[in-house]
């Protein structure tokens, strides 16, 4: 029995036109032959030798802004509050009541820090997240 010879061409334009359920079937017998796993190529060229290092972790760009406590100065955190968002005077209230309550949600770094040292100036204290 001889062998067909195919070239690489050939094979891929194949495999190109085999029905997705066929080519699932052809990946998972591949793994099981060779003893592999298929990986996304994001991953397969990160985890490649010389390839360069993918961050550990990507830049937070988004924070909240979290009251964790209003002191003895309720009503002036309550101020800062109602300052910062475009709360009503009994949401403000119920809020700072409440904590540990986010203020604000989903903003730059910037924008909450400015919020958290207007929260601590008026008495209250609170964490970025």
């Amino acid at each position: 029995m001889t062998k067909a010879k195919m070239t690489k061409e050939e094979l891929i334009k194949y495999i190109e036109e085999m029905p997705v359920l066929e080519l699932a079937e052809l990946v998972k017998d591949l793994e099981d032959r060779f003893g592999v796993t298929a990986a996304p190529m994001a991953v397969a060229s990160a985890a490649a030798p010389g390839a360069a290092a993918a961050p550990a972790e990507e830049e937070q760009a988004e924070f909240d802004v979290v009251l964790t406590g209003f002191g003895d100065k309720k009503i002036q955190v309550i101020k800062a509050v109602r300052e910062v968002t475009n709360l009503g005077l009994k949401e403000a209230k119920d809020l700072v009541e409440g904590v540990p309550k986010a203020v604000k949600e989903k903003i730059a770094k910037e924008e909450a820090g400015k919020i958290k040292q207007k929260l601590e100036d008026a008495g209250g204290t609170a964490e970025i997240k």
